[in-house]
This record gives C-alpha cells, structure tokens and sequence, in this order.
C-alpha cells in the first residue's frame, strides 16, 4: 500500500475512534437510569458498569475528553503535514496546479478531515447513541472504566483542575432530583400516545399526582348534604329514612351533626328489622374517624388503611362537622365515577346536543377542570373554593341569581337554578378558539 494511501487509512481510523468517542459519550450522559437499574437487578454486569459510571461523571467526561482531543490533535497533525506534503508532491506533477499546490493541498486535506470528523466522528454516533442510548451504555461502559483506570492520575488531575476552577468561579454543584414529578408526567403522556400506556392508565397516574395536591374538603359530601340520623328520632322515622336514602353506612348525632356518637352500618337495621325490635342507634354504631378539612386528601386515604374505616367525618378548626367523605370518593378521585346505589338523581355533568354543558353547582373543580379540559379556573390560587358553585360566588362576589352569568377566557357560566342559597345548575357553554393567522 503505498505511504499516502496507509496514512489517510490511518486518519479514518481515527476518525471513527473519535466518534467512538463521542457516541459512548452521549449514550451514558442520555441513557435512562432507571432502565439501567432495573437491567442490573436482573444481573446485567454491563448496566451496573454503564450506573458507576453515571455516579461518577467526572472521570468518565474526563476519559472521554483526552480520547477525543488527543485524536484531534493526531489526525490534524497528520493531515497538516504528512498527507498534506504527499498530496503537495501529488500536485506538483501537474504543471498549471503546481503554483498553488501548497495551498491547494492543504485546503483538500483540511476539507476532507473536517467532513469526516463531522459526519463519521459526530453526527452518525451521536445519532446512534440518542436511538440506543441504554444499549450502547452498556456495550462501551466495561471498555470507558478501563481507559478511566489506566488514566487515573491524568483524570484526577483534570478533575480537581476542573473543580478548583469551579470554585473559583462561585460556582456550587447542587444534586437536582433525578426525576421530577412533571418529567413522569410527559413520559406518561408520551407512553399514552404511543400505545405503550392506556389512557385509562394515563389519566389515573395524572389523578394520583392531583391527589397529592387537594385538601380532603374537595372531595367530601358537604354538611348540607349528608344524611344522618337522630338517635331520640323514634325507630319508624329512622327505618324510613334509611329505606328512602339507600347508602350504606349512616352517621348519627344527638339532635345535630356537631355531636356525632358514631357511624352505623345499614345490616345493623336489617337485623333488627327481621327481629322486628327498636335498634339502640349509640351501641350499634362504631367510634367516627375524624379528620381535619385541611388534610391532604393522600394522607385521609392512609387513615383508612390503618383505621379499617370507611367513612371519616370532616371538621374545621372550631371542631364543628363540615362534610362527610368515604373510601369510594377517595377511589373515584383516582379512577373516576363509579357506579354505586348510593348515586340517586341526574349525572352531576351533561353535554347537551349544542355542545354546552349542564353541570350541577356541588361538582369538584377538579373534575370541573377535566370536562372543560383547562389546567386552573379563575382566582383558583386566590380564594378558596372547591366547587362550581363555589367559583360562581367567587367570581360574581355575591350569592348568584337565576340568569346570571360571566365569561372567562373562551367559557361562559351562566346560573340556570339555585336551591336557596346554594348553586344547583349552571350551564358553561365553551366557545371554539379562535384560529391564529398565518404568517405570510
């Protein structure tokens, strides 16, 4: 093989090491630990190589850098002066060339090594390693802590160099979260849209995060609302009541809420219903769960797991009842409505055929915020409310009239029936975005 032939071989050679280089590089920095730790527990020697290296970057880049610089330097080096003087020599035979053979080679030869460099030393393993980020970790990590072992003094002289400059320059390095909550929340929805996720799957995992986030207060049954029972009622009132409400599981009080002696079970009636004898509301009922209405809604839920409860009364900070919450709210925050004997009347939102909606004035504003697909609702951070209703209020600063109504953004809430002071129906009409123009 003749001499210029060998070494611009040899500059090849170099250049794919270089890009070597570069694709090992990449693959570790972008490669997913979470992947990579769930291959070393199945006992992938590799994966665990790729997640040391990813603990200790410093002497990885530090590797990676000499490797690349010094190839840089060699190939510029020969191609500067040995192909470029074989290929000067090449010219010179060339009679009309021969003037400008020394700037004309050396022009070649930097041309030639730079496109390359780019294409063969950059951009093809860089776009490898971003496709196979987790694979090729693992392939070229056992190779990259050996090239970091044999150059441990050079590294750590690097290392500290770079630190000491770090330092210098008032820079802190600060340990952020590996995975945010947000970042979990694209991956989801990018699985969902995929097809590697179910929707169904999607919004859950969305709902567990929002749970996290509400106060217990959105999601209970409010005061005004609850069923109970009066333990001085006589028995054929209560047996009534009972029969006419069809929940399960009743709280019951001394002549109001705010004196709550227990919850009873609806097979306590049955029995007692089947002996035909008077029920003893107080020993039939168990102890009542309370919790604050400031509590998160994650933490009630863990309440019940250890308590065995299933309903749990809310109270404000004066100790008075504010509403009632069960374990079937709880699990319908996360997987959505479900069917339950429970439910009596119309569905708490209804499309209609023009496309607006009528919803009742109790519905949660997170699940207001899922019909009319918007991520916050007017002076939601300002005030405190937790219903349709209680945004109504809110924004019309008084208790509303039948007619009323507002417009926010590309939504109209217009109230459609009130039950004494309370909101009962209100109908929210959403308006199409406007198209943006186009640029010319």
């Amino acid at each position: 093989m003749p001499p210029l032939a060998f070494e611009a071989l040899f500059i090849i050679l170099l250049v794919i090491a270089n890009g070597v280089f570069a694709m090992s590089e990449l693959a570790i920095i972008s490669a997913r630990k979470v992947r990579l730790e769930q291959w070393a527990k199945e006992g992938n020697a590799n994966a665990r190589s790729a997640l040391r290296l990813i603990s200790s970057p410093n002497n990885f880049l530090s590797t990676t850098q000499i490797g690349i610089t010094l190839i840089g330097i060699l190939s510029g080096a020969l191609g500067g002066t040995t192909v470029a003087k074989g290929l000067k020599d090449s010219l010179d035979t060339i009679a009309a060339l021969k003037p400008y053979s020394e700037g004309l080679s050396f022009t070649i030869v930097v041309g030639i090594i730079t496109y390359l460099s780019l294409v063969l030393g950059e951009l093809v393993p860089k776009r490898l390693a971003m496709n196979n980020a987790e694979k090729i970790a693992c392939a070229v990590a056992p190779s990259m802590r050996f090239l970091a072992n044999i150059g441990t003094p050079i590294i750590y002289l690097l290392s500290t160099s770079t630190e000491a400059l770090l330092s210098l320059l008032g820079i802190e390095i600060t340990e952020e979260s590996q995975v945010t909550e947000e970042e979990i929340k694209v991956m989801i929805a990018q699985g969902a849209e995929s097809g590697m996720f179910e929707v169904a799957e999607h919004d859950m995992v969305e709902r567990v995060f929002r749970l996290g986030d509400r106060p217990i207060k959105s999601l209970m049954t409010p005061r005004t609302e609850i069923d109970w029972l009066d333990v001085d009622a006589p028995f054929e009132e209560t047996q009534r009541e009972v029969l006419a409400s069809g929940h399960s599981r009743f709280p019951v009080g001394r002549e109001n809420l705010d004196d709550c002696v227990g919850i009873i079970e609806i097979k306590a009636f049955l029995n007692a219903s089947l002996h035909g004898t008077p029920i003893d509301l107080v020993k039939a009922s168990s102890p009542p769960l309370y919790v604050a209405e400031t509590a998160s809604a994650l933490s009630v839920l863990e309440q019940f797991k250890q308590s065995g409860d299933r309903v749990a009364i809310v109270t404000d900070e004066y100790g008075g009842v504010e509403g009632l919450v069960t374990l079937t709210d709880l699990l319908e925050a996360i997987v959505g409505d479900l069917p339950s004997n429970d439910r009596q009347g119309d569905p708490d939102a209804m499309q209609r055929e023009d496309g607006s909606w009528l919803i009742d004035g109790m519905i949660s504003s997170d699940r207001l915020k899922e019909i009319l697909e918007v991520e916050k609702l007017p002076h939601e951070e300002d005030h405190n409310y937790h219903t349709l209703g209680g945004l109504m209020m809110t924004y019309l600063r008084h208790i509303p009239k039948v007619g009323e109504y507002f417009s926010w953004e590309h939504i109209r809430f217009e109230v459609m029936d009130m039950d004494g002071n309370r909101v009962d129906k209100v109908l929210v009409n959403v308006s199409p975005l406007p198209t943006p123009p186009l640029d010319e």
